[in-house]
């Protein structure tokens, strides 16, 4: 891997680790919604027991970090740097993979979908409150979503769904046969249109 911490961010995440009075803290480092424009590289404190089965171990000096496995090909060439200003100073998390999508025409059905619901179609759904996610793919490779926040019970789901969610994700993943929505639209409490 070539996630880099250098050493000025390594002595200053030692001291803030230093002032948690836990004993064997280190960081653990990951990606929210990794492959997206929507990434963002973050660091948080980690104690004993925090740390997933599946992170990688990177050793530093003087503590660990633990690299979630999901967001460690978003991590390549990433450089994590502190530099001392006059408000005292400032880390930076610079990884340059973190947006880049890692799909092809080989990936799963599932991650092509995923990504492409997050990419694509949630920003949109988002300016309604609303959002959509992959419950299954059925046989025939018909996608099986659900809907949540503003679009559960919106009036105009089944237009979004057609019009919208299945024209673009046909598009884009041509295998994909359809797509079918399982959500209970009796619920209009939250509801964009109703």
């Amino acid at each position: 891997m070539s996630l880099t911490v250098t050493d000025e961010a390594q002595t200053y995440l030692a001291e803030l680790l230093a002032n948690q009075s836990v004993d064997g803290i280190g960081i653990r480092i990951f990606i929210t919604q990794p492959g997206t424009p929507y990434a963002e590289t973050c660091i948080a404190y980690c104690k004993p027991g925090e740390s997933q089965d599946t992170d990688i171990e990177m050793p530093l000096n003087g503590f660990t970090a633990y690299i979630e496995a999901a967001s460690e090909s978003f991590l390549e060439d990433a450089l994590v740097d502190y530099a001392k200003d006059q408000m005292g100073g400032q880390l930076t998390i610079k990884a340059p993979n973190a947006k880049v999508p890692q799909i092809g025409e080989d990936s799963p059905l599932d991650a092509k979908i995923n990504y492409y619901l997050q990419a694509e179609i949630n920003p949109g759904l988002a300016s309604h409150g609303g959002q959509v996610s992959l419950v299954e793919i059925a046989e025939d490779n018909i996608a099986i979503l659900q809907f949540g926040g503003g679009c559960q019970g919106c009036g105009m789901a089944d237009v979004t769904l057609k019009d919208g969610i299945e024209r673009t994700l046909m598009e884009k993943i041509p295998e994909l046969k359809g797509v079918r929505d399982v959500t209970d639209h009796s619920f209009r409490d939250n509801a964009y249109y109703r």
